[in-house]
């Protein structure tokens, strides 16, 4: 027997696919300059998103997952959280990090294979950096909510992974312990649809991703991953709880990957072209977009302004990207351990010579 999924989770959307109001707004989020802002942001990663996925086919740049479509989710996080709130993101998250302070040109040296751009150089200086091991950071999450709830500090942990991510134990175990003991975080459930070439309906039996929440005993909430209202309005929501010591909260934003998993993937083989079309007609920021001017506090020419802005942002980070001098071949070694073993110690030593004879051309 299956729970039906509008028995026990509510879902929100405030904003039609064509960006029409559908109800009234919560009053905090009528706020037309958060809308103008959220809206410049979300083009911002995508001007940023198409520039590193060229950069990856032209050679310049690692393996790298796309944003494309999942823009809003991202965005409604950074927008959300507090100044001291922590942040552990999966590697999706891009429009995040970017409202936290991240450097653009630190993203790309983090895919671009530079172990430099792990170490987080933002305003949010307790943020993790990006993980790429499917769900472990969200124990590490609950740890760092464990240690605020100890010290008894007002403040919430927002981590967050993709569908895929769900079928993991990490997953299960950590909304356990975050339900046990009440931890002060949010997990925010990109469901895009797709964990790499497997559908959200093969991985799981249950209706919607959200109810994995009843078993944890916590809050689980469905929301529209297109809509920047209904993503701020949950956000808002369950980042109060947290601050106020009023539990955890699972959150699944539904949306779409509109992209490859990674430029390492190829989708057409996977999943047709209607269903990819369809996946354009909900997209989040042709949505607000709509949605601006239909307020009339967007046009034409703002448009022109924005996106030339944001081509001159991305470009003067790939100069900077482009202009930093590569870390040495023995660099492999300096992030793996605190104090390097012997043995590895003249692996070291043997790495820097060769390379050392290969400058000198011998």
């Amino acid at each position: 027997m299956k729970i039906a999924a509008d028995f026990t989770i509510p879902y929100y959307q405030y904003l039609s696919d064509e960006g029409k109001p559908l109800d009234s707004f919560p009053e905090q989020l009528c706020n037309t300059d958060l809308w103008v802002r959220f809206y410049k942001h979300m083009v911002l990663v995508r001007t940023f998103d198409q520039k590193v996925v060229a950069l990856q086919r032209t050679g310049q740049m690692g393996t790298y997952p796309s944003s494309l479509g999942q823009e809003a989710i991202g965005s409604a996080v950074g927008f959300s959280m507090a100044s001291d709130d922590v942040f552990v993101p999966y590697y999706r998250d891009q429009a995040t990090q970017l409202l936290r302070g991240v450097p653009m040109e630190d993203i790309m040296r983090y895919w671009g294979g530079d172990e430099r751009g792990s170490v987080f150089t933002g305003d949010a200086k307790e943020d993790f950096p990006t993980c790429v091991p499917i769900a472990t950071q969200i124990t590490h999450a609950a740890g760092i909510a464990t240690a605020f709830k100890v010290r008894r500090q007002r403040r919430a942990v927002v981590t967050t992974c993709g569908d895929g991510a769900t079928s993991r134990g990490d997953f299960s175990e950590s909304l356990n312990l975050a339900g046990t003991w009440q931890l002060p975080m949010v997990v925010v459930v990109n469901n895009n649809q797709w964990a790499i070439s497997v559908r959200r309906e093969e991985q799981t039996a249950a209706e919607t991703i959200a109810q994995k929440a009843i078993s944890a005993g916590i809050e689980g909430i469905q929301v529209d991953g297109n809509d920047p209202i209904a993503l701020l309005h949950v956000l808002n929501h369950a980042l109060e709880k947290a601050h106020n010591a009023k539990g955890p909260t699972l959150i699944e934003a539904i949306s779409y990957r509109l992209c490859d998993h990674t430029t390492a993937d190829d989708a057409t083989r996977y999943r047709s072209a209607e269903e990819l079309s369809k996946g354009w007609e909900r997209e989040p920021i042709k949505r607000l977009q709509n949605f601006l001017y239909g307020k009339k506090l967007w046009d034409e020419d703002q448009e022109k302004q924005l996106i030339a802005s944001c081509k001159e942002q991305v470009q003067s980070a790939v100069e900077v990207y482009t202009s930093i001098e590569s870390e040495p071949a023995e660099a492999m070694f300096d992030y793996l351990y605190a104090d390097l073993p012997q043995a590895l110690e003249e692996q070291r030593a043997d790495v820097i010579h060769k390379a050392s004879n290969m400058r000198r051309g011998a």
